[in-house]
């Protein structure tokens, strides 16, 4: 993975960890919705969508290894 300077910067972190928690609530609501679902095709989707967004937040967790798990998942709605 490259990461740029500016990528690490303590505005981008900010930015990054707000964006993150954004992604936890997506995953929120697209299991809600899976949970709602009764075709198998469509579940297959909504579980494709969400590992694809776990992806992205691996990413960006890796991007700022000092960030602790709980400051990750604080104030997550």
């Amino acid at each position: 993975m490259d990461i740029k300077k500016e990528d690490t910067s303590e505005e981008s972190k900010k930015n990054h960890l707000i964006y993150y928690k954004s992604l936890t609530k997506v995953i929120s609501d697209i299991q809600k919705e899976k949970n709602l679902e009764v075709d198998p095709t469509i579940k297959n989707h909504l579980d494709e969508r969400i590992d694809a967004i776990e992806k992205d937040r691996k990413r960006i967790r890796e991007m700022f290894p000092d960030i602790t798990k709980e400051k990750w998942d604080d104030n997550i709605n």
